[in-house]
């Protein structure tokens, strides 16, 4: 597998939002328009987004059980994992019926009410709650990431302020300077190595 990748989940997982949403979005847009050509080719857009959505979701659901099961985690990131797990299983569950449910339509040539419509939308703003659980898992408690390195020697501290983020042209040692190129720039606060992460 992949260094960078712990599991296949976060691959997955964009396909089955993008698809699903623009699913739904499309079709709620083809409600808003009167019977003709466009909105049936928004219709038949919007039904294969689900459907290959769907397909990508079975592939999602997988990689992130096997995920829920093997990143490493403590306690406080378990009940945020199991928090995802519940959302992403109810908005599976929900769409497998949006999903039955406009095959049976299709097949039998008969359009979709507003019920539907509905249905199709919960599920969709289900889709959105669950994926921002699942960002609050890496962004908040950085489950799945890689740490960044650990600073080694005297040399390896750096100052953070304004330009905090930007890379320095002569290398790693080198000073920031003001205008004039003379004195070191006042920059907030050090860390010296082996201090603790901060956040800004």
């Amino acid at each position: 597998m992949i260094e960078i990748i712990p599991n296949w989940h976060p691959v997955f997982v964009h396909f089955t939002v993008a698809l699903l949403i623009i699913a739904a979005a499309i079709h709620l847009l083809s409600r808003f328009l009167p019977n003709g050509e466009l909105a049936n080719q928004l219709t038949i857009a919007a039904r294969w987004n689900l459907w290959i959505g769907v397909g990508f979701t079975l592939l999602t659901v997988a990689a992130g059980w096997y995920a829920y099961s093997t990143v490493a985690h403590d306690a406080p990131s378990h009940i945020a994992m199991t928090e995802h797990r519940n959302w992403a299983m109810a908005t599976f569950a929900l769409f497998l019926v949006v999903a039955g449910w406009e095959y049976y339509l299709s097949r039998r040539g008969k359009s979709k009410n507003w019920l539907f419509t509905g249905l199709l939308v919960i599920a969709a703003g289900l889709l959105l709650s669950t994926a921002w659980h699942g960002g609050e898992l890496v962004y908040r408690y950085g489950l799945g990431v890689m740490s960044m390195p650990k600073p080694e020697g005297p040399d390896r501290a750096h100052e953070h302020g304004e330009d905090h983020g930007v890379m320095p042209v002569q290398g790693e040692d080198a000073l920031h300077e003001d205008g004039a190129g003379t004195a070191p720039r006042e920059t907030g606060h050090t860390h010296a190595p082996g201090s603790p992460p901060h956040e800004d």
